[in-house]
């Protein structure tokens, strides 16, 4: 890595647990910088204001988790569990501060900056690649477009996401089982 590229990694580390621990409203540029020895000045080379330096510290720390946890999804080995997949997630979450508050709902005017993500486009077209996978081999449906049916899954796992930190209700047991057999029955053929 360069200088500025360590720089602005620096940066997006401590902007992240800054506004993990104090919100948005409870974090400077200042205390960014002064944790990385920097004057706030040189912060603006690297980011154009407060709001640019909280939208990349969202988008590294939620790509952060997406990858961590979905690394089967991302590297086409994903089998449809998606159990395993809101699992995944929920233990990464304590690694991701940011993505944690947000999802938490701590952040109500920054909640939809999650939906904006570019992991999470990348997530939908894994998806998306799988499904047509299982399609092509018998294992989803074929009456189903791969693609609307990616952005659905992708919107059911942020739902569940945010209903979990909400809410405080396990991502296990009776409630779980049922979303998942529901998921299930949504993907694949009836048994005959």
């Amino acid at each position: 890595m360069t200088k500025g590229a360590r720089t602005r990694q620096a940066l997006l580390d401590s902007a992240i647990r800054r506004f993990a621990a104090n919100g948005f409203r409870g974090t400077s540029v200042s205390e960014v910088a002064r944790d990385v020895g920097l004057t706030p000045a040189a912060v603006y080379a690297y980011f154009g204001g407060k709001e640019e330096l909280f939208t990349a510290a969202v988008d590294a720390d939620a790509a952060g988790l997406i990858e961590g946890a979905l690394s089967p999804v991302l590297s086409g080995t994903f089998d449809l569990d998606w159990a395993g997949l809101i699992g995944a997630l929920l233990e990464g979450l304590p690694r991701h501060p940011l993505a944690r508050r947000l999802l938490s709902g701590l952040e109500p005017d920054h909640t939809v900056r999650m939906l904006e993500i570019p992991a999470l486009a990348e997530l939908r077209k894994g998806i998306a690649e799988r499904l047509r996978a299982g399609q092509a081999s018998g294992e989803v449906r074929r009456d189903i477009d791969a693609v609307r049916a990616a952005s659905g899954l992708e919107s059911v796992v942020m739902a569940i996401l945010i209903a979990v930190m909400q809410t405080g209700v396990p991502a296990a047991g009776e409630r779980a089982d049922g979303i998942m057999e529901l998921l299930q029955a949504a993907l694949h053929e009836p048994p005959r």
